[in-house]
């Protein structure tokens, strides 16, 4: 059945890129673009996913504690965009 027909995304396809390590709708999104047009799936992605239970990567971040999640979490996240000033130059 689809989740998404946006981008045609069924739920196998939500499954297997949460057994793959993708927990959370923004995950799945980065891996299938469902959820990032209308976004009218997004609720039964989360749906999908549930709790987490079955995560791998959740799994992971439980067994670090609240501690060393924080810090894997900061890791893999962006950090904000930032550009460095642009050199001056002279008109010839």
């Amino acid at each position: 059945m689809y989740v998404c027909s946006c981008f045609g995304i069924t739920e196998q396809q939500v499954r297997e890129h949460a057994e793959s390590g993708a927990c959370t709708p923004r995950q799945i999104a980065s891996a299938s673009k469902a959820g990032t047009d209308c976004g009218s799936c997004v609720r039964r992605i989360q749906a999908l996913l549930g709790r987490g239970a079955g995560c791998p990567r959740r799994a992971v971040l439980d067994h670090l504690g609240a501690e060393g999640a924080a810090t894997a979490l900061a890791a893999e996240e962006p950090g904000p965009l930032t550009t460095a000033p642009l050199p001056v130059t002279e008109a010839a």
